[in-house]
């Protein structure tokens, strides 16, 4: 670590983070990853800029598919009767 970020660092408060703490998360992240995770499991071996970039593309597509979903469920909440979505709303909360 640089002496610029290491006095950042002290000067924020922020806390350290070891190397073998970041590659340990890194391979948390690869784990949870489905893509990585099956495809690469006897290998083992996948670069970290390819983990991290992989998991913004995942949480992206999660995000729109929450997004797409949630439209879904307002036009299915407005097509059925009041009855029925107060009992979907009641369901969901």
């Amino acid at each position: 670590m640089s002496s610029r970020r290491s006095r950042s660092s002290r000067q924020t408060g922020a806390s350290t983070i070891s190397e073998d703490q970041i590659n340990d998360l890194v391979l948390q992240l690869h784990r949870l990853l489905p893509e990585l995770g099956n495809n690469n499991r006897r290998s083992g071996k996948v670069s970290a800029s390819k983990v991290l970039q992989e998991t913004c593309t995942y949480i992206r597509n999660l995000n729109k598919e929450v997004d797409d979903l949630s439209e879904r469920l307002s036009h299915l909440l407005e097509s059925t009767d009041s009855a029925q979505a107060a009992l979907i709303r009641s369901l969901l909360m």
